[in-house]
């Protein structure tokens, strides 16, 4: 009876008291970190699309980490209530690209860290990480590139495929991805996002376009804006 009791005092007691000075101090670190890894993501990853949605969201989910471990670190049965809870959460968003889940990854590790206090060893392997990552896109782009929202349309009975239109896209763009496609009777409209290493691809793809139909509708939106 009295291991049963000293098991149930084990589960309820409060192991660690939180130090508020510690979580505000946590939660700049986290601030600062969660800035820079956003900017990282927005210059150096090869998403064609909701870079800066995207990476807004690295700070919300490094501190609800961090906050949540805080928590549940100084009591067992909390540790074990989150286990139960976790179980039944269920998360609807699809990953679009396996380079998004190793950037949530790394802002979830950032939150586990300062969550358990272990500011030196977060800070040094953050700085490793975008260190590694800065250096891979410095390295692996000669030339800067630029990722664009780009339109085609075009009426008539000259009105290109989608099959035609996609295949220039493919065949000038260093990188493209299909968003939009419209079509009927008398108008075609796609809108892509694509990646250019110089602009005059653009006007190679103008080019190319109008020797299809001279009349068709071209539009270049900067990507950033989005």
């Amino acid at each position: 009876m009295d291991k049963w009791n000293l098991f149930q005092r084990f589960l309820i007691t409060e192991n660690a008291q939180i130090s508020i000075g510690d979580f505000v101090i946590n939660a700049i670190i986290i601030l600062v970190l969660s800035l820079i890894l956003e900017f990282t993501y927005s210059r150096c990853a090869k998403s064609l699309s909701g870079r800066k949605a995207f990476g807004a969201n690295f700070f919300l989910i490094a501190f609800t980490t961090m906050l949540i471990i805080s928590i549940v670190k100084s009591s067992l049965a909390l540790s074990l209530g989150l286990v139960g809870a976790l179980s039944i959460v269920r998360f609807r968003s699809a990953i679009k690209e396996p380079e998004e889940l190793a950037y949530l990854f790394f802002t979830i590790a950032i939150g586990l860290g300062m969550g358990a206090n272990q500011r030196i060893v977060t800070v040094v392997g953050a700085i490793v990480l975008l260190a590694i990552i800065w250096v891979r896109y410095l390295t692996s782009s000669k030339t800067r590139k630029q990722n664009l929202y780009l339109t085609v349309s075009s009426t008539g009975q000259r009105k290109p495929g989608l099959e035609n239109i996609d295949f220039v896209v493919r065949d000038i763009f260093k990188a493209s991805k299909l968003v939009r496609y419209d079509e009927t009777a008398d108008l075609i409209e796609a809108a892509f996002w694509i990646e250019i290493k110089k602009t005059d691809d653009l006007q190679q793809f103008k080019i190319r376009l109008n020797e299809i139909n001279p009349e068709i509708r071209i539009s270049f939106v900067d990507n950033n804006s989005f």
